[in-house]
């Protein structure tokens, strides 16, 4: 990197350089990609970014968080709206698996699972970017109660709760390749649980 452009990427204090911290996420896609899980750290991410690690420190508390934003950014999966809730949460779920199982986010996620059992940094971490997805699908149920399809006492963040369990265990046993009918039979016995019925108040 010639010294004009190392002056354009520096550090503007707590605040990010969009320009920086783009490619040190671009830098950390690189080093998970060739290296894999076990051989990603801060260290290796900073050399290939040509940045220093307290600037990467300062911007992600922890390598789980610079994980999650690397997991984030490679993540597309469609939140569908059709109308009907057992539509809805089984197509959620049919893309979220085939995002994980088609793509490296399944690995990054099962591991920064697996990490977050013994280390708490990646445990918080961990659970920020959770409880920001609980509210994404919590909404998919919001609608539906919106639509008189879901009674109206109904915890949305349970729900998402629920969904996010079924998920994650089959991302965990490596069962990503589960058939369509088995996933909508498995949001059938959970709609089930919630809709409104006719009548009651």
């Amino acid at each position: 990197m010639d010294e004009a452009a190392a002056r354009g990427r520096k550090s503007i204090g707590a605040k990010r350089n969009p320009e920086s911290a783009d490619a040190i996420v671009k830098a950390a896609e690189a080093v998970l990609r060739e290296a894999g899980y076990a051989g990603f750290s801060i260290e290796a991410v900073a050399r290939r970014a040509r940045a220093g690690k307290p600037t990467i420190y300062r911007w992600w508390p922890s390598k789980a968080a610079l994980l999650i934003e690397v997991y984030q950014r490679q993540k597309r999966v469609e939140t569908p709206d059709t109308g009907n809730i057992e539509d809805d949460l089984a197509g959620f779920l049919e893309n979220l698996f085939a995002h994980w199982r088609d793509t490296p986010s399944g690995n990054i996620f099962r591991s920064l699972i697996a990490e977050a059992q013994s280390d708490e940094t990646a445990a918080a971490a961990l659970a920020e970017y959770s409880k920001g997805r609980r509210g994404h699908t919590g909404r998919m149920i919001e609608r539906a109660k919106a639509r008189g399809e879901v009674a109206a006492d109904v915890d949305a963040g349970i729900v998402a709760d629920l969904i996010a369990s079924f998920a994650w265990r089959h991302l965990l046993a490596g069962r990503l390749d589960e058939d369509d009918a088995a996933i909508r039979a498995a949001v059938r016995y959970i709609t089930r649980g919630i809709r409104a019925i006719p009548g009651k108040v």
